[in-house]
């Protein structure tokens, strides 16, 4: 994790910064699986908190080692995206840093899709299990979210984002194919 790359979306009167970073976040995401890559994690420094103001931010951070991050960047995962973005070089993480934790967080969002995988787990009727699903689902979610598609299912979701408190020494480990772990952190600055 000694080296970064931003890239930032470019506004456009036609997409929203939600929309491009879903499509830029699915596209990574692609890539990531490809590279079989469990050493490459990612960040939003611009992200957003607050039930109204989630938001990712129009920055993607990418950490890792200089020449991990140089062979993603050498495939085309970018394609279709570039007049949409501005990428930055592989620079150094500055000296003075701290470290996060950025992981998934996933919530009951209600979907119906949910209700009715717990109502077979708990061999309840679907409506009831949307009755018990109710008040969990109606607590309001503050952090950032990405609408993705999964690879291995096709299925889109919103992918709720946590950055961890900051902390003064960095934490090893592996990385998912979204970028993100429970456990390892990347450099926050």
């Amino acid at each position: 994790m000694d080296h970064y790359l931003d890239i930032h979306l470019r506004p456009d009167p036609d997409f929203s910064p939600a929309l491009l970073m879903g499509a830029l976040y699915s596209k990574l995401h692609r890539a990531l699986v490809d590279l079989e890559a469990d050493d490459i994690g990612v960040s939003f420094p611009d992200h957003k908190l607050g039930v109204r103001a989630r938001s990712p931010g129009d920055r993607l951070r990418l950490h890792g080692r200089g020449t991990r991050l140089e062979q993603l960047m050498a495939n085309a995962w970018l394609t279709g995206m570039r007049d949409h973005v501005v990428q930055q070089t592989i620079q150094d993480v500055p000296a003075e840093t701290r470290y996060r934790v950025v992981r998934r967080r996933q919530f009951n969002t209600g979907s119906p899709s949910r209700a009715k995988r717990y109502a077979q787990r708990h061999g309840i009727a679907i409506e009831e299990a949307q009755r018990l699903m109710q008040a969990p689902a109606e607590r309001q979610i503050t952090l950032p979210f990405v609408q993705v598609s999964s690879r291995s299912s096709g299925q889109r979701f919103a992918l709720f984002i946590e950055h961890g408190q900051p902390q003064s020494q960095p934490v090893a480990g592996r990385f998912n194919h979204y970028g993100l772990s429970s456990e390892a952190t990347v450099p926050w600055f």
